[in-house]
């Protein structure tokens, strides 16, 4: 169980090791390093997602491991309150960031429309009402290029397992 602190409140993952081994223990390698404190949820978009793992409040973007192996033939649907991978265009390009599913993007399970889909390797059990408040908030355009960055930092303070 993985547990995040946010400005915004708490809430708590499970990790499913068993389907996504890889996936899971990179993200808490991340988790027990301390990499996530006081990083943000920088990407917000109601009705789809919310993203973060990557970005300081100051929206510079922190140094990461090498990408891990793409999980999402793993039978894991994208479903509402899952936690799946974030990446590039390039499927095994996944590091440090995530995003909780606030919808259920079918579109996102393998295949996916580009073959291969994105890794989910876990979910919510405790503090969806901390998620609905995060997805709720309002975004614009940061000057740094980024779109759908709350204007008002989403901080997660601490994240323990």
């Amino acid at each position: 169980m993985i547990t995040f602190k946010t400005n915004y409140g708490s809430f708590s993952v499970e990790l499913d090791n068993e389907k996504a081994p890889i996936t899971s223990k990179n993200f808490l390698d991340y988790v027990n390093s301390g990499f996530y404190n006081g990083t943000i949820f920088h990407r917000v978009i109601n009705g789809f997602m919310i993203q973060g793992g990557g970005f300081n409040e100051d929206m510079s973007q922190k140094e990461t491991k090498a990408p891990i192996e793409n999980e999402s033939k793993n039978g894991l649907k994208n479903s509402s309150y899952s936690i799946a991978m974030a990446r590039t265009s390039i499927p095994n390009s996944a590091t440090s960031q995530f995003f909780i599913n606030v919808a259920d993007n079918t579109f996102l399970d393998y295949p996916g429309q580009d073959g291969v889909g994105y890794c989910v390797f876990g979910k919510i059990t405790e503090g969806i009402e901390t998620i609905d408040k995060i997805k709720n908030v309002e975004t614009g355009n940061h000057p740094s290029g980024h779109q759908d960055v709350p204007l008002s930092p989403v901080i997660i303070e601490e994240v323990t397992s």
